[in-house]
């Protein structure tokens, strides 16, 4: 995990991720995001009309499959207390 340094030197090398909760007039809607910490650009999401342990990590499986990141990844994840939404993967 990064700690507190957010600071990245090239794009995929620190992805951040985050679940958001989005009331729209159909219900609640989730969305997971991963950001890469240097661009600032969301390389990958997912979303649900339920809280799913593995919305992240379909977050992150998106963003592994369109950024293809040939270097291992640090990642960082603000999902605080919801424990099982955190993902832990690193690009091979």
């Amino acid at each position: 995990m990064l700690g507190q340094d957010f600071a990245a030197g090239r794009s995929d090398q620190k992805w951040g991720a985050d679940i958001s909760c989005i009331w729209t007039v159909e219900g609640w809607l989730y969305l997971a995001v991963v950001i890469d910490l240097f661009s600032r650009r969301i390389v990958g999401w997912a979303t649900s009309d339920r809280m799913k342990k593995d919305l992240a990590q379909t977050a992150l499986n998106g963003a592994l499959a369109v950024r293809q990141p040939t270097v291992g990844i640090l990642r960082h994840s603000a999902l605080g207390y919801k424990s099982p939404y955190r993902f832990e993967a690193e690009a091979a």
